[in-house]
Parts: C-alpha cells; structure tokens; sequence
C-alpha cells in the first residue's frame, strides 16, 4: 500500500555533500508532514529535519546550517541536502510520513558513511 523508498545514500569525505531523496506511493505527500530521521549503530533514531504540510521546517540541532529539507509535492517526493558531512553524521538515514491517528510510515532507509 504505502511505500517509501529513499535513495542517494553512500560513500563520502568529511566536508562533502550528498542529497537524499525519498519517493512515495500509495499516498498523496503533500497533505503530511515529511521529515528525515536517521540512526546510527547503537544509538537511538534521531530527527534530523522535518517539513510541514504549509513549508514549515524545524531541524535538529546537529545538522542545522548544514542540512535542508524540501518537498516537491508534484513529484510526491522529499529530499535532503547534506552539506559540510562530518563522521558523525554517518548513520541510515529513513524517511518519515506521518499520517496523525493512522500512525506514520518509513522507508527502508539508506546508509551514509561519512570517513576519510
């Protein structure tokens, strides 16, 4: 029914750059919120950035400046720009619809590595 499937993930230096994305089907996007969560080995799924339905977004601390979030609701689509990586933000990165009382829905996630 719902799917969401993110891609983009990989392999790169402290101080690059690499963009998610994270297709949907089985839902119309643009009336959710969106947001991208990720986690990282032993430790806990943390927000990374949300976007409300209105083009609100809010990210977490460790990632602001850095990241941005969009949507392209044409597209049915959710990205992630990742700007300046450092180690630490190497983890899975999943992609979130939350549909209020109906729960939410995630991706199946993609790795990013970020070592020199």
């Amino acid at each position: 029914q719902v799917q969401l499937v993110e891609s983009g993930g990989g392999l790169v230096q402290p101080g690059g750059s690499l963009r998610l994305s994270c297709a949907a089907s089985g839902i119309i996007f643009s009336v959710y919120p969106l947001g991208w969560y990720r986690q990282a080995p032993g430790k806990q799924r943390e927000l990374v950035a949300v976007i409300t339905r209105r083009g609100y977004t809010n990210y977490g601390d460790l990632v602001k400046g850095r990241f941005t979030i969009s949507r392209d609701n044409a597209q049915n689509t959710v990205s992630l720009q990742m700007n300046s990586l450092k180690p630490e933000d190497t983890a899975v990165y999943y992609c979130n619809v939350n549909l209020g009382l109906r729960g939410e829905y995630w991706g199946q996630g993609t790795q990013v590595t970020v070592s020199s």
